[in-house]
């Protein structure tokens, strides 16, 4: 499954640099959430979008650049998720719009290649670029969550943690192991 970046291409059939921008974020979202930002080369992602390596690099700053793009809409693309689920809440009690947003969330994850960016880029936090984008992202995230649900700072952490806790079981598999202690790690999640 591929993402859609938060901004769409809205123009007519001739492709702007912009539009170019986009859907090669769009790529690098999927094909570095494969292999992260060291093992990843830029030409497999010229490759899935269809367009030059030398052309990516004309639009991006470097792979350091193009990587940072890619985290940056990854994290868009979960804060536009929250706020449309915040959106879709029967009532305006903190609880009852975080329950929204967490099915939003849980829609948005259907596809895996969001929460293995994350993962890939929260281990590369060593390169302060990369550890900014993840800073920014976890920001927008607390902001929205914030601003969207009226929650106090405890449950915001709670519904941040709960969110972590929901990457390790997808990513692991857990959900199809069955024994006590996965049992105990999955219970209560909603992931499908």
């Amino acid at each position: 499954m591929t993402t859609t970046p938060v901004a769409t291409q809205s123009r007519g059939t001739r492709s702007t640099a912009e539009d170019q921008r986009l859907r090669i974020v769009a790529r690098a979202v999927e094909i570095f959430s494969r292999s992260g930002y060291q093992a990843t080369p830029v030409a497999s992602v010229a490759a899935a979008a269809k367009v030059s390596t030398a052309y990516v690099f004309r639009l991006f700053d470097g792979k350091l650049g193009l990587f940072v793009s890619a985290v940056d809409d990854c994290y868009a693309q979960v804060a536009a998720a929250l706020t449309a689920g915040a959106g879709r809440s029967v009532s305006e009690t903190p609880t009852d719009r975080l329950d929204a947003m967490s099915l939003a969330y849980i829609e948005l994850i259907r596809d895996r290649s969001l929460i293995a960016l994350q993962v890939h880029a929260q281990s590369a936090c060593d390169v302060p670029e990369i550890r900014d984008a993840v800073r920014r992202g976890i920001s927008s995230v607390v902001h929205v969550v914030t601003q969207q649900s009226g929650a106090d700072d405890d449950a915001i952490q709670r519904f941040l943690a709960y969110g972590q806790l929901c990457h390790l079981v997808v990513q692991a598999g857990l959900a199809d192991v069955d024994t006590v202690w996965a049992r105990t790690v999955d219970h209560g999640i909603r992931h499908d």
